[in-house]
């Protein structure tokens, strides 16, 4: 009973908060003159930022063109903000002002969508330029532009706090996070965490919630999601110099499967080959981007949300569906490449120069 209660009052608490929080919070990380996160695509025959042909690092999984996909507008939409523009980026420029740091994402795939993204873009400008991949284990990935001692890494992890194997089976720990010790001594930190969350059955990769020393078959996934973030939060807090180290969150990435989103209930991201045009997304502001603005505005140390929520909900024309080679059945959740994450990029570099 004290658990369903303390659900209960925390939903309708993040569900009260809703507006407040995340205005606060976009408000204080947008630039002063320009909120780069809000605007509308424009068709742009310039577009796409690199050839996926040419590029080492394409994952199958995000590879749409070579794995099929028929039209090809989705590559040629730019975000433009509505009272500013976004600068164009410049890979020589990125590898010299990042010279000889370390960049990490940390996440699961959709930071991974996010660093092949950036890879490929750099690439692009520096075809020819030296680099080392290397992997260690399965979670860690570095790439390293030799010339310009730039470190590029992956970390994947799909919850951020940790999942542990016990007696009883693999444990989500709501209030540990051991695996921070190889996300130390970074230059620029990416944080991502929301998809696997919401995984049930065989694909959830936990059998148990932990907190406190106890064990729940479940919870409220919101709920978790809150905790686990607000244990992320006190690592930040705990870990993190400001004068060393850029720290950013990505917002919440959406999902299309469900057409009744964007007002057309018998369509998914199938078929989609046009972006959504109108102002207002009609499925609003999910409640995860509710709870991670809130655990956001009470951070005390500096982070940076990349709010690619709302643009990113825009584009239900942008995902591989049926054209990965990686992925089984329809993918609405991952994005071709290249593609949307190329914005994201854009807006990462835009918020980590100013």
């Amino acid at each position: 009973m004290g658990s369903s209660m303390f659900t209960s009052l925390l939903i309708s608490f993040l569900f009260f908060y809703e507006i407040k929080a995340t205005n606060s919070f976009l408000n204080s990380s947008q630039a002063s003159s320009c909120n780069l996160f809000k605007g509308k695509w424009v068709y742009d025959s310039s577009y796409p930022l690199y050839n996926p042909t040419t590029c080492p690092f394409i994952d199958p999984e995000f590879d749409c063109v070579k794995y099929g996909r028929p039209d090809r507008s989705y590559l040629k939409y730019r975000w433009q903000p509505f009272n500013c523009n976004l600068p164009r980026f410049n890979g020589v420029e990125f590898l010299q002002k990042w010279r000889g740091k370390k960049i990490m994402f940390v996440g699961d795939s959709l930071s991974y969508n996010m660093w092949i993204s950036l890879s490929c873009m750099i690439h692009s400008w520096e075809p020819n330029a030296k680099y080392t991949l290397v992997k260690s284990g399965g979670s860690l990935t570095d790439l390293t532009f030799q010339d310009y001692g730039l470190k590029l890494s992956i970390y994947r992890t799909t919850t951020i706090v940790d999942i542990v194997n016990q007696n009883e089976g693999r444990v989500l720990k709501l209030d540990s996070i051991n695996q921070g010790k190889a996300w130390m001594g970074m230059d620029m930190l990416i944080f991502n965490s929301w998809h696997w969350w919401t995984h049930t059955g065989r694909d959830q990769p936990w059998d148990y919630i932990g907190e406190g020393g106890k064990l729940y078959k479940d919870m409220n996934r919101l709920v978790a999601y809150y905790k686990g973030m607000t244990t992320w939060s006190r690592w930040v807090n705990r870990f993190i110099d400001p004068s060393k180290t850029k720290v950013f969150f990505q917002g919440i990435s959406p999902v299309h499967y469900e057409g009744r989103d964007w007002n057309e209930p018998s369509k998914s991201c199938k078929g989609e080959s046009l972006p959504f045009f109108g102002l207002r997304y009609p499925a609003g502001t999910p409640m995860a981007s509710v709870v991670i603005n809130k655990v956001l505005a009470r951070v005390k140390k500096p982070v940076h949300l990349l709010d690619i929520t709302t643009l990113s909900q825009y584009r239900k024309d942008a995902h591989p569906t049926y054209y990965s080679g990686n992925h089984i059945g329809l993918d609405c959740s991952h994005w071709c490449l290249p593609g949307l994450p190329d914005t994201w990029n854009i807006l990462l570099n835009a918020a980590a120069s100013s």
